[in-house]
């Protein structure tokens, strides 16, 4: 089963994403910002993240370059699931390391297909 990490400081959004792809026959873990992400890497094991970029602590664009730096994750895609929508944010993202961008509020069956795209 695949396995998805999905990180935000939004409760509201972490329960969307939860439940959507749960339903799709997903296995999710949730974590609240990126310092909470980067704890949880190593018992996730994930196959794919999700990242929100604007969180306390430590943001997507940190908890993107951290992932980077373990030679496990260094493959595993990454999608951006944000508010932003600045070219220049995507950029960063890009040369951050993350594979995608989603812009909020997601579709979902555009998300569970760009996800099983990437993890197939």
């Amino acid at each position: 089963m695949t396995r998805i990490l999905a990180v935000d400081d939004s409760r509201t959004m972490r329960s969307m994403l939860q439940a959507t792809l749960t339903d799709a026959g997903f296995e999710v873990d949730v974590a609240e910002d990126g310092v909470d992400g980067l704890d949880k890497l190593e018992c996730t094991a994930p196959d794919l993240i999700i990242t929100d970029i604007n969180m306390p602590r430590l943001d997507g664009f940190g908890f993107i370059e951290g992932v980077r730096t373990g030679r496990q994750m260094a493959s595993v895609p990454i999608l951006v699931l944000t508010t932003e929508t600045g070219e220049h944010l995507k950029q960063r993202a890009r040369a951050s390391g993350a594979t995608g961008w989603i812009v909020k509020p997601f579709d979902e069956t555009k998300l569970i297909s760009t996800i099983q795209r990437l993890v197939v």
